[in-house]
């Protein structure tokens, strides 16, 4: 079962510089396991977030079970794929040479129903 991670904007994390990364990596990792996650900057731009080993495991089982999750619905979903082919289908119709023309001279004329409502895939 996969539990909801939850992640800061990146305005409020800690923050750290790369030095020192390099010069305090103790007091960084304890920073890590008690914020989440600790962002390290270069000149002051944010460079890198480091987040912990169980952090980033439960990121990738998260990941992993969303993608299980989207092959799921496609393939019980044929239904919107042959919706999808026929709506692109028919837009790939205003691609042909004139059907701006067409659609336009269409739109000009009057319509005339002769009393009888106009509906279906020949209108």
């Amino acid at each position: 079962m996969l539990h909801a991670l939850k992640f800061d904007p990146i305005t409020e994390l800690t923050r750290t510089t790369a030095s020192s990364v390099k010069e305090h990596w103790r007091k960084v990792m304890q920073d890590v396991r008690d914020q989440q996650a600790v962002l390290v900057t270069n000149h002051n731009e944010p460079q890198a977030v480091i987040i912990s080993a169980e952090q980033y495991q439960a990121l990738q089982a998260q990941i992993v079970g969303l993608q299980r999750d989207l092959a799921s619905l496609r393939e019980q979903s044929p239904v919107l794929q042959q919706l999808r082919d026929s709506f692109d289908a028919r837009l790939s119709s205003l691609d042909a040479a004139g059907a701006g023309s067409k659609a336009r001279a269409l739109l000009r004329k009057p319509a005339r129903l002769k009393g009888k409502v106009a509906a279906g895939t020949g209108y």
